[in-house]
């Protein structure tokens, strides 16, 4: 069971992503009352003012009866200098700008029912010198009923810093996670060595001690075969599986988090206090960790699709999931390191950049999985952004990305919660290398942790160039493309200037034979499992 959940989970962490959006803010006020509205331009023909301050004060004309197709019937005199507000249809954007233009108004909001789209720039918009913005038809109805008659407007777009500093947060919780996660596993591996060493029954097995080992090059190949399966069936029947996900997700994660806190306690020396049942002992410490584990996991699970805050427990819980993943499941040797790594590059690439041309509609499985059928970012590509007109249930996404929102874009938040996302795999993967790492370093007795530093310091560069493509390009980059090699490539040189390849591939000293079902668990000792 504990095999089957982290297979299922690993299967879907495999993607970062990012969205641009071309949103602005519509500031009303009647000199007592002020809200703000969400509205979609596009900057490369429709410049907005950058704050508040800047921008113009107009009075409103809400005329969302007509689609203003034609000036007939529309006295210059009622929308001149003022902003004008027509409802969308009929024809072009284009065509209802020049009319409201020729008509004198200052600015055009077009009110629709159906979803904000970036208006297309296109030649005609040539003729066009007033701005242009889409905006909800209910809140133009509800404007009215707010504030009548006299009221003011300004149109602004504050300015998104191309590095957001949501990025240093998720640079921060990958690096950390990853360094933790490859830090705990080398410090059980150096407790399982020093327990072998005092022959406390002659060591303690990985199974005894709840690790799981990839160690056969044929295991791992369809391990990558069955994840691929997985994705293949999230994208064919996402509609019931991502349930399944979720509520595997509550289990796994409260689970993990459990062991990272019992850890904690365990070395701040935090006491026990046990009692029996009916020949049942229970531990007062677990018993509350326990609870408040699985509190934790039940909040998130029913609140899930609470975009404001409900990121900070996703994150907790990832974290812990990502922690107790690295943790618990070991690679044998470099060997299977480069195998596993390797493929799921190739995998990740493959369900990234090659899948979109053979989907209907042009998206990629990993972004589609990762994101929801309703990853409507993603299907507007480059700066295009779409926004529901009316509110929608919120569709649900699968837990396997942790989440920050995007600091410079409080404001537009408006139009819906902007976020920064790294997908799980892209710190699990990267991160069964450094936990090899950290263990090589212990069997090796190396003092200075030369292959866990420098993989760590690898990891961090391959994310800092991730990043630096990312908003270069202006697309979501599948990160494994660029962790693979800068760990893989640095692990290796590490080990050719030690002179310590060939042990480095061939792994620790304990080795796992199947058909014999033996397994050398310290040097000294052979016992043979039933």
């Amino acid at each position: 069971m504990d095999r089957a959940v982290r297979f299922i989970i690993l299967s879907l962490v495999l993607t970062v992503s990012q969205i641009n959006c071309q949103e602005a803010i519509l500031h009303v006020s009647d000199g007592k009352t002020e809200r703000d509205y969400c509205i979609v331009y596009n900057s490369s023909w429709t410049p907005l003012p950058e704050s508040l301050d800047t921008a113009v004060s107009y009075p409103l004309v809400n005329l969302a009866s007509t689609m203003l197709c034609n000036g007939s019937g529309i006295s210059p005199d009622v929308v001149k200098g003022k902003a004008l507000v027509v409802m969308r249809g009929g024809c072009d954007f284009s065509q209802k700008a020049v009319i409201a233009e020729s008509l004198g108004a200052t600015t055009l909001l077009v009110a629709s029912n159906k979803s904000l789209i970036t208006p297309t720039a296109n030649d005609s918009f040539a003729k066009v010198h007033i701005p242009l913005a889409l905006m909800r038809y209910r809140d133009i109805v509800e404007i009215q009923q707010v504030f009548g008659e006299g009221m003011q407007v300004k149109l602004y777009a504050p300015p998104q810093l191309k590095i957001d500093p949501s990025i240093a947060v998720i640079l921060l919780i990958s690096v950390v996670t990853v360094a933790l996660g490859g830090f705990w596993s080398g410090a059980c591996e150096r407790e399982r060595l020093n327990s072998c060493a005092v022959g406390r029954g002659g060591g303690e097995s990985k199974a005894e001690s709840g690790e799981l080992s990839l160690y056969s090059p044929l295991k791992v190949v369809i391990f990558v075969l069955l994840m691929c399966g997985m994705l293949v069936l999230m994208y064919f029947f996402y509609n019931i599986l991502v349930y399944v996900i979720i509520a595997i997700f509550c289990l796994a994660s409260a689970s993990a988090l459990f062991s990272c806190l019992d850890a904690v306690m365990e070395i701040i020396g935090c006491g026990t206090v046990s009692f029996s049942v009916r020949n049942w002992n229970f531990s007062v410490r677990s018993l509350i960790l326990a609870a408040v584990c699985v509190t934790i996991a039940v909040i998130w699970g029913v609140y899930r699709n609470e975009d404001r805050w409900i990121w900070i427990l996703q994150d907790l819980l990832g974290i812990a999931f990502c922690l107790n993943f690295i943790k618990t499941i070991s690679l044998s040797n470099f060997k299977i390191c480069v195998i596993l790594l390797s493929l799921l590059l190739v995998y990740d690439v493959f369900f990234v950049f090659i899948t979109p041309f053979f989907t209907k509609n042009g998206v990629s499985i990993m972004v589609q999985v990762a994101l929801g059928p309703d990853a409507s970012g993603e299907k507007t590509q480059g700066n295009m952004v779409e926004v529901p007109a009316e509110p929608q249930a919120p569709s649900e996404k699968l837990p396997v990305v942790m989440r920050v929102p995007r600091f410079s874009a409080w404001a537009q938040n408006l139009c819906g919660m902007q976020f920064s996302i790294l997908g799980y795999g892209d710190i699990i993967v990267p991160g069964l290398l450094v936990a090899y790492c950290s263990r090589f370093d212990v069997w090796i007795n190396s003092c200075k942790k030369i292959y866990f530093v420098s993989c760590c310091i690898a990891y961090l560069l391959g994310m800092i160039v991730t990043f630096v493509v990312m908003l270069l390009t202006g697309m979501g980059q599948p990160a494994l493309l660029y962790l693979v090699p800068f760990t893989l490539i640095t692990s290796a040189v590490v080990a050719g200037c030690r002179k310590e390849m060939k042990q480095f591939w061939a792994g620790t000293t304990y080795e796992v034979r199947e058909p014999e079902r033996i397994q050398r668990i310290c040097p000294e000792t052979t016992p043979e499992l039933s």
